[in-house]
């Protein structure tokens, strides 16, 4: 009997073992999890719900929202997309549900729905989970010896499903393997600004965003927090320019147009609202379908009485609030984990594994699944379907 250890169980681990175990009812698969709960990132992603992935079944634009491994993934999905981790789930009684947004979530808008499925069919599939063992190290003699804190394991094939863990990388460069430095990939903006101040909770519907003095430019809503800015488009901006804004510890200037609209057409909306409404308060006459809060700090960060007239409005308050609309500049000081989730980009280099098989080029018999390699997505579903996709096709190779 072929023995076959999985290293960490999250999503990738357990999607790995149970596909294992299912296509080859001969091997013995066992999980090694090194903390005392399993599945801990899939209990707490999505707000508790589980985004288990995006509703794109065309693989092209899906692998267009990989900052790194683009390449890699579209070569992948063409294996395992989407729309077959749709119908994994189905086949086991799960359905999903898509959001307007494109993101697919289990219809009982629980994580522990997903969490269930794999506990059910790894007992179902008789996979061994012990939990506590955190891997010391990986040695490859005849075959691999695995040895944590108190005990050893033999096995014939290795799937590393780690996560991002340092602990884990650093075994993998003794054995020989590059690491791309890891960096925080989603995270929101930390900023004290006295526009947004008082305004947590504010939102806008669409906003294009732009990291000043490089070609990082993302759009999508926007969210005010106590912290700084959120949101689509901030996480987005993130995780494209994780290398970058690492290396400039995370101190730099964004640049939103919170219109999503032109100078020009900014300010001809404006002169159409006084010309058309002169006797309305300014404060009342919201222009962009902005949010009002911010309208009406808007109007005092550049000094507007609020109870002035549209009439009242002079050609250089009118340039200012354009400026402001469609180019509203702030500094960004640090950075904070979105939510519970916590994505990296680094990891094992992509260079280094046979992406037809997720196998190591160095080392037969070793196989890498999710993030502990270099690869990684912005929020949508699209880090969960990495975790499915590159289990999956270990599962069909090993």
């Amino acid at each position: 009997m072929k023995n076959v250890i999985v290293i960490g169980g999250g999503a990738a681990g357990f999607f790995a073992a149970i596909n294992i175990a299912e296509k080859h009812p001969d091997y013995n698969v066992t999980i090694l999890e090194k903390t005392d709960k399993v599945l801990s990132k899939v209990k707490v992603s999505g707000g508790g719900r589980c985004n288990v992935t995006h509703h794109e079944f065309n693989v092209k634009p899906f692998s267009k929202n990989y900052p790194r491994g683009e390449k890699q993934v579209l070569k992948l999905l063409h294996e395992f997309q989407a729309e077959d981790t749709v119908a994994w789930f189905q086949k086991r009684g799960i359905k999903l549900k898509v959001e307007k947004d494109g993101r697919m979530f289990p219809i009982t808008d629980s994580s522990q729905t997903i969490i269930d499925c794999f506990l059910k069919e790894a007992q179902r599939l008789k996979i061994g989970i012990i939990k506590k063992e955190d891997v010391k190290s990986i040695e490859r003699h005849d075959n691999w010896k695995i040895t944590t804190k108190e005990n050893q394991y033999n096995a014939d094939s290795i799937v590393i499903t780690s996560g991002s863990t340092n602990a884990m990388w650093h075994i993998l460069r003794e054995l020989g393997h590059t690491i791309a430095s890891p960096v925080p990939s989603l995270f929101t903006f930390k900023i004290e600004d006295p526009r947004i101040k008082d305004l947590p909770g504010v939102a806008f519907k669409h906003v294009t965003t732009k990291i000043a003095g490089t070609k990082l430019t993302t759009e999508g809503p926007l969210l005010i927090t106590h912290w700084g800015l959120s949101g689509p488009a901030i996480l987005r901006l993130s995780a494209w320019g994780a290398i970058e804004l690492a290396k400039n510890h995370y101190s730099f200037l964004v640049n939103i147009n919170l219109a999503a609209k032109s100078f020009e057409l900014v300010k001809q909306e404006l002169n159409d609202i006084a010309k058309e409404s002169p006797k309305k308060l300014i404060e009342n006459t919201i222009p962009c379908d902005l949010p009002k809060r911010y309208w009406q700090t808007l109007l005092k960060h550049i000094e507007v009485n609020p109870e002035n007239r549209w009439c009242d409005v002079g050609s250089k308050t009118i340039n200012k609030l354009c400026e402001e609309l469609t180019n509203a500049q702030f500094q960004v000081t640090g950075k904070s984990t979105f939510k519970d989730e916590f994505v990296t980009c680094g990891g094992v280099n992509l260079s280094e594994i046979d992406t037809h098989t997720m196998q190591s080029k160095l080392l037969p018999d070793l196989f890498f699944a999710g993030e502990v390699i270099n690869v990684d997505a912005i929020t949508g579903g699209f880090n969960f379907q990495n975790a499915w996709t590159t289990a999956w096709v270990v599962s069909e190779n090993i």
